[in-house]
């Protein structure tokens, strides 16, 4: 029997692949966090198609997108709205800024100081906006894709901790392959534009509530009590001093969104059970952005991802 997500995941996985070439494991992250109802933290250099991705994604899933491009003099009202005095009936009304959408990209976040970044908080965790005391609720849709340059840091406003641990996962995007940096090159010579996605005739959902579907069967996917037992050691074994090479390890939030993104990989692979080999297949996206490494082992070009490696292969995987 077809399995409804896996049918779903792949139907856009096409689409995506029309537009976007290579990039498999980014778009297969960003669809395990789409179904698990969880945000991204995107890195990665400019141009490898972050922007393109997620705009195509908004469009093969009919979500409604907005963009914001996060800039030091950004203000929190810019993001989330404000309320704003109509001369006419003498009364306050909200007027609702960007945040309110289905899919959001938030370009850049980390070029905006922290109390613009800080306005997403509480949209990201409790799926509602409150201003001036009133409480504006999200879109049932709502995610969040946040993007970030790793390499000009000039001028930026590192994310703090509490802002990271909101992500579900951090996907590191790098650079596609020769081969299919000279497809790239060749579909823009026979005609292709990035700027033009009307023109590529995309197959869309019947209704963006099919998402909303699956992310209720994700739900019902079962852990059994051995593998939810190993989820909880990998993170406890990121917590000094178990982990010499860290400061600071990943919190029960961390435990939460590790069977979360999970049990959305067993339903993307047509089960409806997790196995440790999907823990082990998301716990450096879940994890990495959730530990901060010591000063000596960043120095010894020590990574989290290493750290996160390490750790499983001293845990014992249960049968």
């Amino acid at each position: 029997m077809n399995f409804p997500v896996q049918e779903v995941a792949d139907f856009i996985r096409r689409q995506l692949h029309r537009v976007v070439i290579g990039q498999d494991a980014v778009i297969d992250q960003i669809l395990l966090a789409l179904f698990a109802e969880g945000h991204v933290l995107v890195e990665g250099p400019p141009g490898t198609a972050k922007t393109l991705m997620v705009k195509t994604l908004a469009r093969v899933i009919g979500a409604d997108f907005n963009r914001i491009q996060f800039t030091p003099d950004l203000m929190p009202a810019d993001v989330t709205g404000t309320n704003v005095y109509n001369t006419a009936t003498g009364v306050f009304s909200f007027r609702r800024g960007p945040i309110f959408t289905d899919l959001l990209l938030a370009d850049e976040i980390n070029r905006t100081p922290p109390k613009t970044q800080s306005a997403l908080l509480e949209a990201m965790e409790e799926r509602q906006v409150t201003v001036d005391g009133e409480t504006h609720p999200m879109s049932p849709l709502f995610l969040v894709v946040a993007t970030q340059n790793p390499i000009e840091y000039e001028g930026t406003y590192p994310l703090p901790e509490a802002q990271l641990d909101r992500f579900l996962l951090k996907i590191v995007v790098d650079y596609p392959s020769a081969e299919e940096e000279v497809r790239i090159v060749s579909s823009w010579d026979t005609g292709f534009n990035a700027r033009r996605l009307d023109a590529m005739s995309l197959e869309c959902l019947s209704d963006a509530s099919v998402i909303l579907q699956c992310r209720a069967t994700v739900r019902e996917v079962t852990t059994e009590a051995g593998v939810q037992r190993y989820i909880v050691d990998i993170v406890r074994r990121t917590r000094p001093p178990a982990a010499p090479n860290l400061v600071w390890g990943a919190s029960p939030r961390a435990a939460v969104a590790l069977l979360l993104a999970a049990k959305a990989h067993a339903a993307l692979d047509g089960r409806l059970f997790v196995t440790p080999d999907d823990v082990k297949a998301v716990a450096g996206p879940v994890l990495r952005h959730r530990m901060i490494l010591r000063s000596e082992a960043e120095i010894d070009g020590v990574t989290p991802d290493e750290v996160i490696t390490d750790i499983i292969r001293h845990i014992a995987v249960p049968r």
